[in-house]
């Protein structure tokens, strides 16, 4: 492996670190954005349970949001449980908003990756087949060698680009598509939060 960087020039080392880093992010999201730690299952339902039967304290609002993602966007609906339907969502959505920042974390970067690992191969390329033809017009065509070493660098650093990008664009899309599922259903579990308190608030003052 490191006779392939070697062989490939000084562009090696820009790729393998961007290598390094797509493989610490993917892992990263790969942890973070698990459904049952983002959207653990039944979490509405016993917050409604504690709601029903008056046992909903600070104390609790606060477990709630340590908990989950998803636990941090219904808090804020909780914490305005008392006024009215449009202050709730409006909390609601406020705090969705950052969670989804949190939730596209180091995706950005992982596009960047996929985008300019391809480049560096290409540039890798450029310079190799500028090297074979500097050599030819020192040396001629005499020395397959001397010839061998620029092609071979220009292709090290091209496949080593595309090995870097392939992968890379894969999880990008993958996550892009986990964090529109999960911001869906914490949205559904946030509305459905709101219509349950608020409907029965509208029932009680009835």
């Amino acid at each position: 492996m490191f006779e392939l960087v070697k062989a490939g020039g000084w562009l090696m080392l820009p790729i393998v670190a961007c290598s390094v880093i797509a493989a610490a992010i993917i892992a990263e999201r790969l942890w973070s954005l698990r459904t049952r730690s983002v959207l653990p299952e039944n979490l509405v339902a016993q917050i409604w349970k504690m709601h029903r039967n008056g046992r909903l304290r600070k104390e609790h609002i606060e477990a709630v949001r340590k908990e989950s993602l998803l636990g941090q966007v219904l808090a804020a609906g909780l914490q305005n449980r008392h006024a009215s339907r449009a202050v709730m969502k409006e909390a609601v959505e406020d705090a969705g908003r950052h969670v989804v920042h949190r939730l596209e974390r180091y995706l950005n970067t992982l596009g960047t990756i996929a985008v300019i690992s391809p480049l560096l191969g290409l540039l890798g390329t450029v310079i190799g087949m500028i090297k074979v033809f500097s050599e030819i017009t020192h040396a001629g065509v005499g020395n397959p060698a001397v010839l061998a070493g620029g092609i071979s660098e220009a292709l090290i650093t091209t496949a080593a680009g595309l090995a870097v990008a392939i992968p890379a664009l894969m999880f990008l899309r993958y996550f892009q598509g986990k964090v529109d599922y999960l911001v869906l259903g914490m949205e559904a579990e946030a509305m459905k939060l709101v219509e349950m308190i608020q409907g029965q608030r509208d029932v009680g003052e009835g």
